[in-house]
């Protein structure tokens, strides 16, 4: 066993104040999401955790790529069949959060799931490659299969059969909208007195607070 005990950081990049916020959490998170983009360092910016309640009970994380977001929410696409896309649908509460080490940033979002519209999900997956469509129809995405050949065989013949035809998009895939009620930003400080500014919907308005590191 290893213990991790002097594994440790000074985090002195930056601060939060709320002098500098924005009243509008997703301004502020498109503002940290473009400083982050510049500051560099990372190979996914758009790469969030999202962590839902699973049909046994048990909370399940996974990291996903974050395809859009507005004045709405944070939208990801996924398999509506799969593990998480089955808890998402029974369990619609879920947290994202991201985490930005080169900058020494988190977002803790949470927030209520649902379904975009099929349209939505239509024009986003004909945006994407080719092989990325045949692999949504590949992939029995969370069940159990015999041998890696299973889905390499699979998408063979699928190649074969959508040659120079149009791949329509499943139905069992497509896009989750997480509507946030809340949002939490945290910067890390010296002396592990992180600055964490939480914004909480009320209503139509958002309320803000500090919390304790």
């Amino acid at each position: 066993m290893s213990d991790l005990g002097n594994y440790r950081k000074s985090y002195e990049k930056s601060e939060l104040l709320e002098s500098e916020i924005d009243p509008n959490p997703m301004m502020q998170f498109q503002k940290w999401f473009y400083e982050v983009e510049e500051f560099g360092g990372i190979d996914e910016v758009n790469a969030m955790t999202v962590s839902s309640i699973g049909l046994d009970g048990f909370p399940k994380a996974r990291v996903v790529l974050l395809k859009k977001y507005d004045e709405n929410g944070f939208v990801f696409y996924t398999n509506y069949n799969s593990g998480k896309g089955k808890a998402i649908q029974q369990h619609p509460q879920v947290c994202l959060s991201f985490f930005w080490p080169s900058i020494e940033r988190q977002v803790i979002i949470k927030g209520i799931a649902k379904k975009v519209p099929s349209s939505v999900s239509d024009n986003y997956f004909h945006s994407r490659p080719v092989g990325s469509q045949l692999g949504a129809l590949a992939s029995p995405q969370s069940e159990v299969i015999s041998s890696r050949n299973f889905l390499v065989e699979h998408l063979k013949n699928l190649e074969k059969e959508f040659e120079g035809k149009e791949i329509l998009r499943p139905e069992n895939w497509g896009g989750f909208l997480v509507e946030p009620i809340s949002m939490e930003f945290w910067q890390g400080r010296a002396n592990r007195l992180h600055d964490r500014i939480r914004y909480t919907l009320n209503n139509l308005d958002w309320e803000i607070d500090r919390l304790a590191p």
